[in-house]
C-alpha cells in the first residue's frame, strides 16, 4: 500500500480509522451502560459557518469535527499499521 501514492494513502487510512472508532465507539456505548463516556463528543470546528454573499453566488466557508474517544483511539491504530505494513 505504501509504494503508490504515500500521503494520500496516509490521509485515506486515517480516514478510515477515524470513521471506524467512531463506529466502534457508537457500537459500544449503546450496548455496553459501563462504556457510554465513549459516546461524550468534542466539537472542534467554526459555530457558525462564514457566508460571502456576492450577489451572484454565495460562497458559505465552515468545518467542524465530532471527536470522541474512540475516534482518537481508531486514528492511532490506523497509523500504528499503516507503519508497520
Amino acid at each position: 500500500m505504501r509504494n503508490g501514492s504515500g500521503k494520500s494513502s496516509l490521509v485515506f487510512v486515517i480516514l478510515l480509522g477515524a470513521l471506524g472508532g467512531t463506529f466502534a465507539g457508537d457500537i459500544l456505548s449503546n450496548n455496553i451502560k459501563v462504556l457510554s463516556f465513549f459516546k461524550t463528543v468534542y466539537h472542534i470546528g467554526t459555530s457558525a459557518p462564514f457566508i460571502v454573499n456576492l450577489k451572484i453566488m454565495k460562497l458559505t466557508f465552515g468545518i467542524n469535527f465530532d471527536i470522541n474517544i474512540m475516534t482518537i483511539v481508531g486514528v492511532i491504530l490506523a497509523m500504528y499499521l499503516y507503519r508497520k505494513y
